[in-house]
């Protein structure tokens, strides 16, 4: 996050600083809404949660170096007070993500903390040049995440973090990790319901929309996969035009993907491991796929700027050949080239827990844990 003041961060959220807090304190760590991660100058979330409330946990952030605490009511130490939240043009409402907020405190922090990432990512846009992509898909999202993450750290310091960050807490939390030196942002979205995604977007606005597949998790909220579709796609919707540099990255192996084309402004690129690929003129493809005897895949990427190179993974299964070509695809049209994208690619083994990390034991028995968030597809 760019340093700012506590009057500053008040302004931007609308909060009011009570309690005695100086608006000349300056901010210069991390937003964090697990108390014990605190870092001498940086912002303490307070939201509630199942079992606890983070406004409790207040006084001992401050007292471990925190700047200044974000809260929903007054706790009777120093703090910002974001303020009530409406039903404004443009800001959805974060209630539905909080099940324990019968006060509407962490709505507000949720909101102010919105405020507070869309500011960052503006000046840093304007200022330094910071690039966003966004991914979305019903699955992989995660791991190409982390496959973009680290080919696009070939180019310049990249904003990635492990893990899924991708709902009202993470996607904002994972913006405010952007600061002054960094180049490119990686956010991965995803959606409950109409209009989700959008709200992401509002957050930190994507010049890079990524969209993976449309599948049937999360049917049971949406009702079919032309309604998934149609929430995913608010992605392409939200980016830029192709004359103000937006790009979006579409998996031409998908009929659903592929319809939401039309429903953007910018420039169209599209990857595929389709036997037909080439003939259509595909941009990014994959062909010769095979996997070795632990079912890590190789390829040749296929690219427009010149001869293909080979790919070789470090992660599992074959459906990250897909994911792979993503990240290619991300990575070339940020400015690198096909050898530093295969430099990038090869070996590169999952960076997120829980999702195809497979181990063989002592004994020859081969485990594979791939039970972060599964589903059918």
């Amino acid at each position: 996050m760019i340093e700012m003041t506590a009057a500053q961060i008040a302004e931007v959220t609308g909060g009011t600083l009570v309690d005695g807090a100086d608006p000349a304190t300056p901010v210069t760590g991390p937003v964090e809404f697990d108390s014990r991660r605190i870092v001498p100058g940086g912002v303490y979330l307070a939201l509630p949660g199942a079992r606890v409330d983070g406004h409790d946990f207040v006084p001992g952030a401050l007292a471990d170096g925190a700047a200044l605490a974000l809260v929903g009511h007054r706790v009777g130490v120093p703090a910002l007070l974001c303020p009530p939240v409406e039903s404004t043009p443009g800001e959805q409402r974060n209630a539905s993500y909080l099940e324990h907020d019968p006060d509407g405190d962490g709505e507000r922090v949720l909101t102010a903390l919105g405020r507070l990432a869309r500011y960052n990512t503006d000046v840093l846009t304007a200022e330094d040049g910071l690039t966003v992509v966004g991914v979305t898909g019903s699955a992989g999202k995660t791991s190409t995440k982390d496959l973009i993450g680290a080919v696009l750290n070939r180019a310049g310091e990249t904003v990635a973090p492990p893990g899924s960050f991708n709902n009202e807490i993470g996607h904002p939390y994972t913006a405010l990790k952007a600061g002054r030196t960094t180049r490119f942002l990686v956010a991965e979205m995803s959606a409950r319901g109409q209009g989700h995604i959008a709200h992401l977007a509002r957050i930190a606005p994507p010049r890079i929309g990524v969209e993976l597949n449309v599948g049937t998790a999360h049917l049971g909220e949406f009702g079919s996969r032309e309604a998934i579709a149609q929430a995913k796609g608010e992605l392409v919707e939200a980016l830029p035009a192709a004359a103000d540099g937006g790009i979006a990255v579409l998996n031409a192996d998908d009929d659903l993907v592929m319809t939401m084309a039309g429903r953007t402004t910018a420039r169209i690129v599209r990857f595929s491991s389709a036997a037909d690929a080439l003939d259509r003129g595909i941009e990014y493809v994959a062909t010769d796929i095979r996997l070795d005897d632990v079912a890590r895949p190789s390829f040749r990427l296929h690219h427009p700027a010149g001869e293909p190179v080979e790919i070789h993974l470090g992660v599992f299964g074959i459906h990250n050949v897909g994911n792979a070509l993503a990240a290619a695809a991300v990575g070339m049209e940020c400015g690198l080239d096909a050898a530093q994208i295969a430099a990038a690619l090869d070996g590169h083994v999952a960076a997120s827990a829980n999702r195809m990390d497979v181990r063989t034991r002592a004994d020859g028995v081969t485990v594979i844990n791939d039970s972060y968030n599964a589903n059918p597809d």
